[in-house]
């Protein structure tokens, strides 16, 4: 069955995997190595598909899809046995998390609940993202088809992707487009989801400045006052001025 070298292997690979999740996730920072594998979701399907890639190479039938089927059943990740994952990736809550056959994860990404690696059509052959190492992919983010995203690339919450993503960009929306936070890309792991640039909000705010401009000017031209129009403002709460204050 498994060789020793695959299940040595499999150990080094769990060591990344509980290194990630304890380097990564500060709820997992004063955590014992024990306790993260006993009671991480994310730990237990990467076990699964580590096993259920090992013996989905050796050309075993049924076992790998088996192993698979049960990971997602007790864990609520899905991951493909064909599917390549490198080393040391985070799967942080991991609910409803989908990577697919021909996925190709590199090292060092992090991944939140809800983000679905899925293909487009019906035709065989590569059909799956690649994401490249140090990648950090938000909740429910959609990347969809052979598309590649670059070295250290952000791909904020809730963005559906079906384009290349440029390495150390961000990117968000629907569809997905790069952008740039403060003239720069975030630092650290964790991307400050709640500052991402709106693109929309940004088209808009620049129309509504444009369409006042034009009503100044022509309430010089003709002398006659025109009513403001909308304003484009963000939302902010009711007790304070910053929405990701609290």
């Amino acid at each position: 069955m498994l060789g020793l070298g695959t299940v040595s292997r499999v150990a080094r690979e769990l060591r990344d995997d509980l290194g990630a999740a304890r380097q990564r996730d500060p709820a997992a920072r004063r955590l014992g190595s024990l306790e993260v594998l006993l009671t991480y979701p994310g730990v237990h399907a990467l076990l699964a598909h580590r096993v259920a890639h090992g013996l989905f190479e050796l050309g075993l039938p049924l076992a790998p899809r088996a192993l698979a089927y049960a990971s997602r059943a007790v864990t609520g990740i899905e991951i493909h046995p064909a599917a390549s994952v490198g080393r040391a990736l985070l799967i942080d809550h991991g609910g409803g998390v989908v990577i697919g056959e021909t996925a190709e994860v590199g090292d060092g990404v992090t991944m939140y609940q809800g983000v679905t690696l899925g293909g487009t059509g019906f035709a065989r052959g590569k059909r799956h993202p690649t994401v490249e190492d140090d990648v950090v992919i938000g909740s429910g983010a959609k990347l969809l088809g052979p598309i590649r995203v670059g070295r250290a690339a952000k791909v904020g919450a809730n963005s559906v992707v079906i384009h290349d993503v440029p390495p150390n960009s961000t990117v968000v929306g629907n569809p997905g487009r790069p952008v740039r936070v403060d003239g720069r890309r975030p630092d650290g792991p964790d991307a400050d989801w709640a500052h991402l640039p709106d693109p929309v909000a940004d088209a808009i705010r620049a129309l509504s400045q444009r369409v006042a401009e034009l009503e100044a000017a022509l309430e010089e031209a003709t002398g006659r006052k025109v009513e403001p129009g909308g304003q484009v403002t963000p939302l902010r709460r009711a007790g304070g001025s910053d929405p990701a204050a609290g």
